[in-house]
């Protein structure tokens, strides 16, 4: 129970963070990055999750997500 909590308050943390930087507020960093890391800017944070954790782009990618944001 404290584990899926965890996850679900990191989840909405990264959401936030996502929203404040123009995203859409439905749609995690980790998706955006994941849909833009071949652009200048966000390849460096791609490449940094999956260093961090191989295969985290394509497992938090959600194109159906990201359609309200500023960017």
């Amino acid at each position: 129970m404290i584990k899926r909590y965890a996850r679900n308050l990191f989840i909405s943390v990264d959401q936030l963070v996502n929203t404040i930087l123009g995203g859409d507020p439905d749609e995690t960093l980790s998706s955006r990055a994941a849909k833009h890391a071949n652009n200048r800017g966000w390849s460096l944070l791609a490449r940094f999750l999956e260093w961090i954790d191989p295969g985290h782009l394509a497992d938090s990618r959600e194109d159906d997500e990201g359609a309200n944001g500023s960017f």
